[in-house]
Order: C-alpha cells, then structure tokens, then sequence
C-alpha cells in the first residue's frame, strides 16, 4: 500500500470517509484554515501532522480508539509544539501534560510494568498508534496558545464520520471514552459489535473520581486475546 504524503489522508481511509474531503463544510474548513493562517495565525499541529492519526493507523488496522477532544494548543520551554496529530500524545522530549502523567501511573498500576511518569519520559505514543490503536482527537487543528478555538468548524463531523466507518464496517474493535465529550461522541457505537468503555477524564480535575482503578487497559488486552489478536504493548 502506497504511503500518503505528508498532510494526505491514509488510502485506506479515503477509500471510506474520502467523500467527505468534498462536502461543503470541509470545503468551507480548508478556507477557514487558509484564512487563519494568511491572518498570520500560528495553527497546531503543523500541516504536515494534521492526519497524523489516521496515517499511522490504516482503517483495516484499527484495533482500538481513543477519543480526545482537541490537540494541544500549547509548546514547550524550547518552542515545540506539544500536538503532533495523535490525542493525548506529544512528541519525544516535550514535558508529559497532567493528562498523560495519569494515563502513564493507571498502565503502571493497571498492568505492573514500569511507566513512571518522569520529566525524561517520552510522551510519544506513536508506538501505541503503530499497533492499532487510533488516537483520534474530535478537533483535528486549533490555534496558539487558544484552546477550542476551531471547534464547530467542521473537524467534528469529519471525525463524526470516521467513527461511524468504523461502527458500521469493523467488528470487534475497543472504544475507549474518557470523559462526557467522549461519551456524547461516541453514543452511537453498536456495543453489541464492539467492546465500549466508559470512564472520567484523566485530567487532574477528575482522575480521582474513577479515572484510576479503571483497569482498562487489562481489560483491552484480555478482549483482544479472546479475539484471537495480540495484546497491545503499552510500554514506552
């Protein structure tokens, strides 16, 4: 299969979700983000990571999918942006944010294999999005230091869609729904063909209420060996 370019969406993608690249609203989208930057605003991820998600995780790949809302909007002390088109992950050498800290100490106590969230560990999960697992934000772009700021510009029912792909063409994956956002977003999977976990964000604002102890990530890896699939490797 022909890898896609740098910024192209994954063939095996636009051969289920590629009608949408020319529905108006995506259409009225990419005028948006061109405007946005003509304005000579600074939009994360960098165009070439946009689709960074659905490239490191072919449609007929995906074993599990994460759902987050929007990419950081932040960069570190060394001005590397933290959002590399992957939810929850950052690129190797950025600082772990709260979020990923806690996801890093739930694997730990979860699985008993070392993770400890340290200032040196890489908060890369490509490895993660390299074994099925697709770490698809709702909100694929926002702009410097201005979180939400594309929402309800179109991202959402472009993921909307790939979402729906994957419910309606795949059995047997694992969503994984952190948070009410996800929840809403995720409603419409048939859990009679798919496993669907719930739980509280792990933002600090809400680990505590359930996010730790959830014992998800044992429980992907026991759905997929009774499947007959590899465990995922969660250790970076």
């Amino acid at each position: 299969m022909t890898q896609p370019k740098p910024g192209q969406l994954h063939p095996t993608w636009l051969a289920v979700i590629g009608d949408e690249l020319e529905k108006p609203y995506m259409q009225a989208l990419r005028h948006f983000l061109k405007e946005e930057k003509s304005a000579g605003k600074v939009i994360f991820p960098p165009s070439p990571l946009i689709f960074n998600a659905f490239n490191h995780t072919p449609f007929d790949k995906v074993r599990v999918v994460i759902i987050g809302q929007d990419p950081y909007h932040g960069q570190d002390d060394k001005g590397q942006p933290q959002a590399h088109g992957l939810s929850f992950s950052v690129p190797a050498g950025v600082a772990l944010p709260p979020s990923l800290q806690n996801i890093f100490k739930e694997i730990a106590s979860d699985l008993g294999i070392k993770m400890s969230p340290k200032i040196n560990q890489s908060g890369d999960l490509t490895p993660w999005a390299d074994q099925g697992v697709l770490l698809l934000n709702a909100t694929l772009t926002v702009e410097q230091a201005k979180a939400g700021a594309h929402q309800g510009k179109g991202w959402e029912a472009f993921t909307d869609a790939a979402i729906a792909a994957l419910n309606a063409h795949r059995e047997g994956l694992v969503f994984v729904l952190w948070g009410s956002y996800a929840q809403k977003k995720g409603a419409f999977i048939d859990e009679s063909k798919h496993l669907v976990l719930k739980s509280v964000h792990p933002s600090p604002l809400s680990a505590h209420r359930g996010f730790f102890g959830n014992h998800q990530f044992s429980t992907i890896n026991q759905y997929l060996s009774q499947r007959g699939q590899t465990p995922i490797n969660w250790q970076l």
